[in-house]
This record gives C-alpha cells, sequence and structure tokens, in this order.
C-alpha cells in the first residue's frame, strides 16, 4: 500500500472510531440526564449570584467582596450569600439572596438592614 491509501486508511479508521463513539455517549439514561441539567442549573445559579450580589453589595457599601464566609442554596431555587466584614470594610454582615424565579436578588441585608426584599 502506498502513503496515500495508508492516509485514507486512517483518516476513515478515525471516522469510525468518532461515530462510534458519538453513539456510545448519546445513550444516556433518564436519570444521568436529570442529574446533569441539576448540575448546570446550580452552576448557573452559583455564577448569577457570584455577578449580581458582590456588585449590589459594592454599590451599597462601597466595599468590594470577593469570597463568601457561608453559601446556603436548596440547589434548585435559590442561593444565599454570606459575607463577614473586615476591620476596613464599611459593613460588618451582608447576605444576598437570588433566587431562579426572579431571576436576580430577592433579598439583600446588610448589617441586619433590609435594602432589598421581593417576594416572589
Amino acid at each position: 500500500m502506498s502513503n496515500v491509501q495508508q492516509l485514507m486508511v486512517a483518516v476513515i479508521g478515525a471516522f469510525v472510531i468518532g461515530f462510534i463513539m458519538v453513539g456510545a455517549n448519546k445513550s444516556k439514561s433518564t436519570e444521568e440526564m436529570q442529574a446533569e441539567s441539576m448540575i448546570r442549573n446550580m452552576a448557573a445559579m452559583q455564577e448569577m449570584a457570584s455577578q449580581k450580589c458582590p456588585k449590589a453589595i459594592q454599590k451599597k457599601t462601597g466595599d468590594t467582596v470577593y469570597f463568601p464566609s457561608e453559601t446556603d442554596t436548596d440547589k434548585s431555587t435559590y442561593i444565599t450569600l454570606k459575607w463577614v466584614g473586615e476591620k476596613t470594610d464599611h459593613f460588618k454582615t451582608a447576605s444576598c439572596t437570588l433566587s431562579v424565579a426572579l431571576g436576580g436578588i430577592s433579598n439583600l441585608v446588610i448589617d441586619g438592614e433590609v435594602i432589598t426584599d421581593k417576594k416572589i
């Protein structure tokens, strides 16, 4: 076999292996698809909270917050991030709850003062 024929056989072999791999990956059970969906939802909720909550706290206090000291969630409808201020910050505690149903912040409390309280 010439080099051209060997190359053609290698390319065809790669396509066959690719089709087999794709076919094998498409056969997922309902439970696997539900688990993947739940993980994607949780990641999206976490990402949205990590973007919106620090901006809301900075807008009110002027301080930039980075990593929450505590997180509470039911893993499907809400996530609450809590921060404890440092000595140089203009707040002692901040709590921000993001609701998926609202698509944004449903509750923001800074030093016991309710800044935002939206009902679902």
